[in-house]
């Protein structure tokens, strides 16, 4: 085994599956409409749903990236026509935070004794991954190692892909945990507009996947 090959072949997957996800999870800038949906809640369950959101985040884009091309051929969907759905569904979540702006989950002091599905939806999906994170996680597992025969190798290959989404939900995680931080200093106008500005993109981002959709369903080539 070529032992430097190899380890090229490692940073790059890793680099590939880190850099190809992140800008379009963007915690950064989906960490105040996190601190906003949230903000009815106590700090333990806020922290909580942080961790719970990373974990749902890095199980979704995990079986993306491994069974996501299998599955779609299964039920014969292509990969524009998950685009077209998905971009709706995050254009028209983009367009209620927009229109509506970041509405708190819960009253204060209230339990939230549904934990799992309220942060399944709408804080991981579409917030955090959306159809844009996850056909891009599908893309990336549809490419196939050239070259590449030897199992220890391919396996290397996966592990690194493995701690690069693992990388992804660690940044998710500490973005969201610190969010009050962040919306700490720059205040309550200034975290109004972070979350119409962050709004606005979501929605720019919905267009987007919609458009790269009909594009690869009519032949259109992109701008």
């Amino acid at each position: 085994m070529d032992y430097d090959f190899t380890m090229h072949d490692v940073a790059d997957s890793f680099l590939l599956v880190y850099a190809g996800l992140f800008p379009i999870v963007n915690p950064i800038g989906c960490a105040p409409i996190f601190f906003a949906l949230t903000s009815g809640n106590s700090v333990q369950m806020r922290q909580a749903l942080a961790r719970r959101v990373a974990i749902n985040g890095f199980i979704l884009l995990l079986g993306s990236l491994f069974v996501g091309s299998h599955v779609l051929v299964f039920f014969g969907i292509t990969l524009p026509v998950l685009r077209i759905a998905g971009g709706l569904a995050v254009a028209s979540f983009g367009w209620r935070l927009l229109r509506d702006g970041a509405a708190p989950m819960h009253g204060p002091g209230e339990v939230d004794e549904t934990l799992s599905i309220d942060a399944f939806y709408p804080l991981t999906m579409p917030l955090t991954i959306g159809p844009g994170s996850i056909s891009v996680a599908i893309a990336l597992g549809a490419q196939r190692p050239e070259g590449v025969t030897d199992l220890t190798q391919i396996a290397m290959l996966a592990g690194a892909a493995i701690a690069g989404l693992a990388a992804i939900s660690i940044t998710v995680f500490v973005c969201y945990r610190f969010a009050d931080r962040m919306v700490a200093l720059l205040g309550a106008s200034g975290i109004n507009v972070m979350i119409r500005l962050s709004a606005f993109i979501l929605l720019c981002i919905g267009i987007q996947i919609i458009w790269a959709g009909y594009t690869g369903l009519a032949g259109v080539p992109h701008p």
